[in-house]
């Protein structure tokens, strides 16, 4: 589904970021993005999303040369992007209407697109994201996990194939955090969604990656990549399978207990 060839990627300033970098996601696959700040984990997810394009090389998405946001990319971030002044369901319709205004042109919508369905969907999402009963509040008035859960719902009622989220629960508390990393392991396998998500944390990384990408120190140039397929298994978190892959996470990382 993804395919990065020969990737260069340079800061304005000319600092390499990547050089000859390739790597490659298949459809449906859970993939972590893993490694210290500054490495360019946040980077290449935006190479990812099309916003931004490489010094050289390509980006690719099924098949064809990304240039641009393409509609059926999901992106999640860690400061929500919700609109102080519109209530959750408001905020929930942005990406339709959005795309109700540009129409189906294939470009900022899918081709074929009935957004009345879609449109019928914002209650259905709201109810299974345990937001329904909150759909005429502020994001001020609501809890981290909630104004999460409302930016989760905002694109996934746009039907993505793909979802890339950059840190979305970091500033989360560890039970809210833990509830939508499972949340999100539901929403992968029941919507035969491709993901990849960018995190700095070990244990983030070896429960929602079965496959996982450790950059180090930039320019990066090689695709280490540990694996990790009992990612999502019931009772993982309790598992050895999850102690031995954070242990090897720690060792790609080489940082000693």
């Amino acid at each position: 589904m993804l395919e990065i060839r020969d990737l260069e990627f340079k800061y304005p300033d000319g600092t390499p970021v990547f050089e000859g970098f390739n790597w490659e996601v298949l459809r449906g696959e859970a993939w972590a993005v893993l490694g210290p700040s500054g490495c360019g984990k946040t980077t290449l997810l935006y190479l990812l999303a099309g916003l931004l394009q490489p010094t050289a090389g390509a980006v690719l998405v099924e098949g064809k040369i990304l240039e641009r946001p393409r509609p059926r990319t999901g992106l999640i971030l860690q400061d929500y992007g919700l609109l102080p002044w519109a209530t959750v369901a408001e905020n929930a319709r942005l990406g339709l209407k959005v795309r109700a205004f540009y129409g189906p042109d294939g470009r900022h919508a899918p081709r074929n697109e009935s957004f009345a369905a879609d449109e019928e969907n914002v209650p259905v999402w709201l109810d299974r994201l345990g937001l329904l009963a909150l759909k005429d509040q502020y994001p001020s008035q609501l809890s981290g996990g909630q104004r999460q859960r409302t930016a989760i719902a905002r694109t996934l009622i746009l039907k993505p194939d793909l979802l890339l989220m950059d840190e979305p629960f970091a500033s989360l508390d560890v039970p809210t955090r833990e509830s939508l990393q499972d949340l999100i392991l539901r929403l992968r396998l029941t919507h035969d969604l491709t993901t990849v998500i960018v995190t700095h944390t070990i244990e983030e990384a070896a429960i929602l990656g079965q496959r996982i990408l450790v950059l180090l120190e930039p320019p990066i140039h090689t695709t280490r990549v540990i694996e990790n397929p009992s990612a999502g298994d019931p009772g993982f978190r309790n598992s050895e399978a999850y102690q031995h892959t954070t242990a090897k996470l720690r060792a790609a990382l080489e940082i000693r207990s």
